[in-house]
């Protein structure tokens, strides 16, 4: 009894030291305070300030940018990704490990080293450092994830449904459509949104690839935004909104699966 109630006490404690800091901005999105902590009374001002009156154009952009880009990068990778989960799964032993030791490499590798590397990739290459060169380098630092979230679903499948359907006069690209692709539908749901946030929460790798002129993510935006000694009071409605996004698409792919498992 003492052993479930320590256990339950920590479970509880942890989870209040997670999410203490994101019900506080919460709280404090409905109030005009500029300095966070500071309670001048209920106010719906900061998210008209977000939204109507587009006081903050250059946080809206800087949304714009980091949605867009994890969107594309998102699906890029799914695709990309998904491909590569299924090249490896039908590969030796011995292949199926080292390429997944490469693929675990961008994994392992701290942010800041993928970024510095993709930095001086594009330097040699003499491309163009701007938002193609943020696209490209979060498919590259998301698709690893994908393959990971991919892969245990095609372990999973029955090894013979393939050939099954090959046997029963499907074409190839029939039978990956029809059997394959609804067999690891899942995993490809949930390396899209790990995809997304990742690219929504990337710093490292953007401002390495990011360019100098003038483009903006939410992450270097709020980088910029403290070394300037604080932080835009907007920033709190708008974390609100996305946490809230996100939590809504995370209830929804569960109780999707849920209701799929107990079928």
């Amino acid at each position: 009894m003492i052993k479930k109630v320590l256990c339950h006490g920590y479970l509880w404690l942890l989870l209040l030291m997670l999410y203490s800091p994101i019900i506080i901005i919460m709280i404090y999105s409905f109030t005009e305070a500029k300095v966070l902590g500071n309670w001048t009374g209920f106010s719906t001002k900061l998210y008209e300030n977000l939204f109507v009156h587009g006081t903050h154009h250059s946080l809206v952009n800087a949304l714009w940018n980091t949605v867009t880009i994890a969107l594309i990068t998102a699906v890029v990778s799914t695709l990309l990704g998904t491909i590569t989960a299924i090249g490896m799964y039908n590969m030796r032993a011995r292949q199926r490990k080292a390429v997944s030791f490469i693929n675990n490499i961008p994994i392992l590798n701290g942010d800041i080293i993928m970024g510095v590397s993709l930095f001086l990739l594009f330097v040699s290459l003499g491309i163009h450092q701007g938002y193609g060169t943020v696209l490209m380098a979060h498919i590259a630092f998301c698709t690893p994830y994908v393959v990971l979230s991919v892969l245990p679903r095609l372990k999973q499948m029955n090894p013979n449904l393939y050939e099954a359907a090959l046997d029963l006069g499907a074409t190839p690209g029939q039978a990956l459509r029809k059997v394959i692709i609804p067999e690891i539908l899942p995993g490809m749901i949930a390396g899209f949104m790990l995809a997304v946030t990742i690219s929504i929460d990337d710093f490292a790798v953007t401002i390495f690839t990011i360019g100098n002129e003038g483009l903006e993510t939410l992450s270097t935006y709020i980088y910029s935004d403290a070394r300037k000694g604080g932080l835009t009071p907007e920033l709190r409605p708008l974390s609100t909104i996305i946490f809230l996004i996100v939590l809504f698409m995370l209830i929804m792919i569960n109780r999707r699966a849920g209701k799929k498992n107990a079928k």
